[in-house]
C-alpha cells in the first residue's frame, strides 16, 4: 500500500479504500446497468488516427494508396519513437520494391487479401507496418523516387554490365510514376 500511496501521492486511507474495493485480479465485467461515457473526438484528438479516413500520402488510380503515420499527422508517434503506414495495393497492381533511407526497421502485417512478393492477386492486398522511426524516409527502385536516378549512365552501365542502349531504355522508364503501377489495360 505504501508503494501505491507514494506513486499516486494519496493518503493511506484512500489507498486502502481503492485497493480494498478490488475483489478480483482478473478481467472485470461491468454490470449491464453501468453507464460508460460515450467517446468524444476531443478525448482522442492527437491519440488516434483513422487511417481509412486520413489524407492519403500516395493515391494512384487503379494502383494503390498509402497513409503514413508520422509526427505531422500524429504527434504522439514522436513521443513513442515509432511510425507506421497502411498500404492498400489494388488487385493485379504492383508496388515497386523499396527500402528505408534512414536505417529504420519495418515489421509488416498483411491485414487483408493475399498476394505474392512480385504481384498481388485479383483482390489486392492491404498491409500495415510498424516502423522504428517516427518520420520514416523511404525510396524505391522504380518510379519518381527511384534511387537509380541518382546514378550516372556510366555507373548504371558498369553496375549492370550492359550497353549504353540497354541503360538508356532502362533509365527512360517509370520516371514520373509513384510507387504503385496499375495493371496494364
Amino acid at each position: 500500500m505504501e508503494f501505491v500511496s507514494t506513486a499516486w501521492d494519496l493518503e493511506e486511507s484512500v489507498v486502502k479504500t481503492l485497493v480494498g474495493s478490488q475483489s478480483k485480479t482478473e478481467i472485470v465485467k461491468l454490470d449491464p446497468s453501468w453507464k460508460m461515457p460515450e467517446p468524444r473526438k476531443e478525448h482522442y484528438n492527437g491519440m488516434a488516427l483513422n487511417c481509412e479516413e486520413a489524407p492519403l500520402d500516395v493515391d494512384i488510380k487503379d494502383g494503390g494508396k498509402v497513409v503514413v503515420l508520422n509526427t505531422k499527422n500524429q504527434p504522439l508517434v514522436g513521443e513513442v519513437g515509432l511510425g507506421a503506414d497502411l498500404v492498400r495495393l489494388n488487385g493485379k497492381a504492383m508496388c515497386s520494391p523499396g527500402f528505408s533511407c534512414d536505417s529504420a526497421l519495418q515489421v509488416t502485417y498483411i491485414v487483408r487479401g493475399s498476394g505474392r512478393v512480385q504481384i498481388a492477386d485479383p483482390d489486392g492486398m492491404d498491409w500495415f507496418s510498424i516502423i522504428t522511426t517516427p518520420n520514416p524516409v523511404f525510396t524505391h527502385l522504380a518510379g519518381r523516387t527511384s534511387v537509380w536516378k541518382a546514378l550516372s549512365p556510366e555507373v548504371l552501365q558498369a553496375a549492370f554490365g550492359v550497353s549504353r542502349d540497354v541503360e538508356q531504355k532502362f533509365s527512360s522508364k517509370r520516371k514520373a510514376e509513384e510507387i504503385f503501377f496499375p495493371p496494364p489495360n
